[in-house]
Parts: structure tokens; sequence; C-alpha cells
């Protein structure tokens, strides 16, 4: 968004969104800053680099505001964000699938009611401090590889990303804190926020046990179809898990989960040969631009800070994707993001669209649409 606009900045109270709101003012936009109150709970001190939405927050990001001259406001959103993302991400483990809650937020809050309330408002934009970049309408990886955040972006669609101002894309994380600094901003040192942010002491297990309770099953081994051990609830595993399943199989090899069954409370487990796929098979899409002629080649990123592989996308008969993996991959969760990009060399850091995994497979075998 080159021409000056009427712009709401999201301001978390972390170091990204201070300086995102900071150069969107410098790049003259009329800047309002708002911070989202998203926990029940504010009055809490955050931990460290854990948690979020804490009173602290709320009171650094007013700082940086009243530095930068702009109004501020907060917007209270808590019982949104717990029916969109909060109870979408116990659900979804419930149902034997590995969701990912910052995807979530970006689709469902920040750029669904908090783009839509901004343009009720009058505002043309929401500026946010994620590391992507938008270029001609494309979204783009950041240039900082390591903070690149495209990935939770590409459930985007279009018209959301057209309302979407990402002041942060084309410097490094390095940059940012410099800026912060040389304005002199007391969050320029501030630690970034890690893992979930509504589990701030990091125990995802404990936090679906309380809601979701002891649900006791059998944990099988695919080789042989025998009990090796049992859990507590499949709500603590996710595909392609290796660490705590609390089993040893006789030719002590290691075990990785292989599949969650909520109903009958079974999780397989099996060897990392067996935990490997060739085939992704997705929901309906969104695209992040104009939709692209089946089938067409790809690259596909599978989980957050995963490595891209190339691969061929085709549809289903149910409206959905069909990935073929050009290299086999190990824990492929139903419930994460497959994320398209360019496949090409140049525009490789150009994101397509994504679609959430319904199961993952071997091309040999059959794949329900």
């Amino acid at each position: 968004m080159s021409a000056p606009a009427r712009v709401i900045a999201a301001m978390s109270g972390g170091v990204d969104s201070a300086v995102a709101a900071a150069l969107a003012v410098d790049a003259g936009h009329e800047v309002t800053g708002v911070h989202l109150a998203l926990s029940p709970d504010r009055q809490t001190l955050r931990s460290g680099a854990r948690g979020c939405c804490s009173v602290e927050d709320a009171n650094d990001a007013r700082r940086v505001a009243d530095e930068l001259g702009i109004p501020f406001y907060v917007w209270d959103l808590a019982d949104r964000f717990r029916e969109d993302v909060v109870d979408d991400f116990v659900a979804e483990y419930a149902a034997g699938r590995t969701p990912n809650p910052c995807l979530r937020c970006n689709e469902k809050i920040k750029f669904s009611a908090v783009l839509d309330r901004a343009r009720a408002l009058g505002f043309d934009a929401v500026v946010t401090g994620h590391h992507a970049r938008l270029a001609g309408g494309e979204l783009r990886r950041s240039v900082d590889a390591a903070k690149d955040q495209s990935y939770v972006l590409g459930v985007l669609t279009a018209e959301q990303l057209a309302g979407a101002v990402f002041p942060l894309g084309s410097i490094t994380k390095e940059r940012v804190r410099e800026i912060a600094a040389e304005r002199g901003f007391a969050v320029a040192t501030k630690p970034d926020s890690h893992d979930i942010c509504f589990i701030p002491d990091g125990d995802t297990r404990g936090f679906l046990s309380r809601r979701l309770g002891v649900q006791p099953g059998p944990v099988v081994d695919a080789a042989t179809g025998t009990t090796i051990g049992e859990h507590a609830g499949t709500h603590g595993f996710t595909i392609g898990q290796r660490r705590g399943l609390g089993v040893s199989a006789g030719d002590q090899r290691p075990r990785y989960v292989l599949g969650i069954e909520p109903v009958t409370r079974t999780v397989t487990v099996g060897t990392a040969e067996q935990a490997e796929v060739d085939e992704v098979v997705t929901g309906t899409p969104t695209w992040s631009g104009p939709v692209p002629d089946l089938p067409f080649a790809a690259q596909v990123q599978l989980r957050a800070h995963g490595t891209p592989v190339p691969c061929q996308v085709s549809g289903t008969e149910g409206g959905g994707l069909r990935i073929a993996l050009a290299e086999r991959q190990r824990g492929v969760a139903p419930g994460q993001s497959a994320v398209l990009y360019a496949p090409d060399a140049a525009r490789g850091d150009r994101v397509l669209g994504q679609g959430a995994v319904v199961r993952a497979g071997e091309r040999h075998r059959s794949v329900s649409s």
C-alpha cells in the first residue's frame, strides 16, 4: 500500500508490532494503534517469552503508541478468540487432528474480526508485525528466512491480503531490534513470544487433559498389531511424534505415531519408514491470488518451520487437493496446513494458497477424497 491511508496497527506489545506501527507512521499513513485483548485473565503478568495479552503487553503497546503520537485503543476480542481459536484447538485435538492456532488466529481474528471492524470504522487496512512481504498483491516470504511467517498467513484470501500491510517483510529481525533501539522503545530487547500464546506454561498435553479429561486407551504397534502400552488420552499425541510415547518395542527401534483414532482411543505407532508418506490430501483450498488451473507443479510446506518440497497438485472429487510429494515426508498430520508456493526458483517465495490436511499416505494406496 504505497499511497497514504487510514490504517489500524495491531500492537501486541512486542518489538515487531511496535516497529511495524512506526514504519507505517514513517510511510505517511494515518495510524491508529489497537491492542487486541484476547485473554480472559489479562491481569496476570507475562512469564519471560511465554504467553501474551497480559497487562504488561497492553502497557508496552500503549507506551509505544504514546511515543509515536498516535491514538491507541484496546479491543476486547476474548470471547471471539476463545470460540474461534482456543475451542477450535481443543476440538481438533479431540478429533485426532493437529491444528495450528497461529494460522487460525490470523484467519479468524486478525484478518477477519479485526479487518472487518477496521473497514466498518472507515479504515483501509490492518498493519501487523508479521515477517512476510506483499509485492503486487502477492504474498511472499520474508527476506529473513529464519523469521518468515508466510506459512501461517497462507490461509488468507486475496481479498484479506488487499487489506493487509506487512512493513517488516523486507528487513531482518536484527534490523527490527536496531530500529526499536534507535527510537528508544523499551521493547527493543523484549523476548519474542514462543509456543502457543494461550498456553503460557508450554504444557500442551496438560492444557488439553484439563479440558478433555483422562481417556485411557491402547498404544498398538503397527508391525505386529499387539498392544505395547497404554495412554491417558489420544489428545496427547500427534502424527509423527517420537518422544513421550511411553512404550518400548521388542526390537528397540524407535517408534513414531502413525495413527490416532479417538473413537476407539487407539494410538498406532510404527517405525520411521512406516511414518513416511509421499502423498497428501487436503480439504477445500483457499487461494492467495488467482485460482490456478489443475493440475500444476508447486512447492509445498507442511509445517510452520518445515522445508518446502517439490510436488504435483491435482484435484479430488470432493473439491480438495491431492499433493504428490517428490520427496517422502514424515510427521504429516491431519489438521495441519499444506501451504503451496510457486515452483520456480525466481518466484518460489510466492504463496499460492493452502489446504488443511485430511490425510496422508502412499500414492500406490487408494486415498479417499
